[in-house]
């Protein structure tokens, strides 16, 4: 038997190990692993607690700008985020290639930081699941107009946290927070646009509305499904959606399109004065 030496072996053990490591190519919508600041993976989320962690968001004047919002019924009626509309003179969503239709009616919370707009129906609701059974380090997935353009981010949940208001409007309201593990290729820098946009979980179903974000952190924050429950039945509005459709960090792009697409979810745009 011909003599192999030791460094041989440990060598090629080595390359098998390495060739392993590397041998699965994520695809490139995929986010990284999950950040450390997720513990107890699994365990279910503790209702709010006067211990949340606290987030400062200030509230200037109202001005034009552009905001996401997503269907909730076939009977026309939008869920977005207050901000988005707050204070328009004139509110409006995408539909096709530069056209936009009127919102004929907008509703705002008076507690929490969402709105209603009645508009156009579309055909395809989304799956509103507004029950607060949800576990620490789901996935979320953020779809909406980035920056006023398509676009979508991936996280994990990690915690609740409080709201605080302060500006124009002020306030306090109990938040989800998301940290962030991935986003479209070539999206950079501020989500802004993404707010009103709905928080798909990996079953299809949308968990939260997107009201903030804190770039610094990685962060982004949803209305919780508390609030979101009390401004319907506030409303006496009735959620009736689609048979949700699974998402994974493999296809949540591909599933973000598809929204847009069918015109589930849309772009907002405010416009704070009109031309007399």
């Amino acid at each position: 038997m011909r003599f192999i030496p030791d460094w041989l072996v440990y060598t090629l053990a080595l390359l098998a190990i390495v060739g392993g490591v590397f041998s699965n190519v994520p695809d490139q919508d995929a986010p990284p692993a999950t950040p450390d600041s997720i513990e107890r993976e699994g365990a279910t989320l503790p209702p709010p607690s006067a211990f949340d962690e606290t987030v400062l968001v200030r509230v200037d004047q109202p001005k034009d700008g552009i905001g996401t919002a997503f269907s909730i019924n076939t009977d026309g009626q939008w869920l977005t985020a207050r901000h988005v509309v707050d204070g328009c003179e004139d509110v409006s969503l995408l539909v096709a290639p530069n056209r936009y239709l009127p919102v004929e009616r907008v509703e705002v919370s008076d507690n929490t930081d969402l709105a209603l707009l009645t508009a156009h129906p579309s055909l395809s609701p989304v799956a509103l699941d507004t029950s607060s059974t949800l576990q620490v380090g789901s996935y979320g997935f953020h779809v909406g107009y980035p920056q006023g353009r398509p676009g979508e981010a991936a996280s994990r949940l990690i915690s609740r946290s409080r709201l605080i208001t302060s500006g124009t409007r002020k306030g306090e309201e109990p938040v989800l927070a998301w940290a962030e593990t991935g986003r479209t290729s070539d999206l950079q820098g501020s989500l802004g646009g993404l707010s009103g946009g709905p928080v798909y979980d990996a079953d299809g179903r949308v968990r939260g509305v997107i009201i903030a974000e804190s770039p610094r952190r990685g962060r982004i924050y949803s209305a919780s499904p508390e609030a979101i429950e009390g401004f319907l039945l506030e409303k006496g509005i009735e959620p009736l959606g689609d048979r949700p459709v699974p998402i994974s960090p493999e296809n949540y792009g591909g599933s973000a399109d598809r929204a847009r697409q069918s015109l589930q979810v849309v772009k907002v745009a405010c416009r704070v004065g009109t031309d007399s």
